[in-house]
């Protein structure tokens, strides 16, 4: 575009160089005369044409740079609706990632409470079952005992009561 727009400088200065020097030359004859107009009517005619093509080509740049606009802001908007579309599912896939790490920073002393809980559960049950075994030894004992006491206690009794019965006779 610079090269045609000096181009079309410079043949206007050959058109106002051509002109000035068609007004000096008066004593030309009529034909030569004739011939410069015919010539430069010709450049005129020329530069006309190129400057209307010009026109043409910056005209179909202008139409093409607007169709280049258009298409521009429609990848524009397709490019914003994929963004749009990834970004919730990544936004939703990091929070639950960040809900999944805090549960699991919750459940991590939770565990070590519940093993604690556990082993105390299991010392409390065995001292449980350690000492319902001596109630019950000692139960047994208690038994074993008063019914050895309750039967030397009859049987002393009996004895008593069969030496009245044989001194009675």
């Amino acid at each position: 575009m610079i090269q045609t727009e000096q181009q079309s400088q410079q043949n206007n200065q050959l058109t106002v160089q051509n002109s000035g020097s068609l007004s000096f030359s008066s004593h030309l004859s009529k034909e030569d005369e004739e011939i410069s107009k015919s010539a430069l009517s010709n450049f005129r005619a020329k530069e006309e044409e190129i400057e209307r093509k010009k026109m043409e080509v910056r005209e179909k740049v202008q139409l093409q740079l607007g169709r280049v606009e258009e298409e521009t802001k429609r990848l524009a908007i397709i490019r914003e609706e994929l963004e749009a579309m990834a970004d919730p599912m990544r936004k939703e896939v990091a929070l639950v990632r960040k809900k999944i790490d805090a549960v699991n920073k919750e459940l991590k002393p939770l565990g070590h409470t519940c093993q604690k809980k556990e082993r105390e559960y299991k010392e409390a049950l065995e001292a449980f079952n350690d000492k319902n075994k001596e109630k019950v030894q000692l139960i047994t004992k208690l038994m074993e005992q008063l019914v050895s006491e309750s039967e030397r206690l009859r049987m002393n009794k009996l004895e008593e009561l069969s030496k009245n019965i044989d001194s009675m006779h």
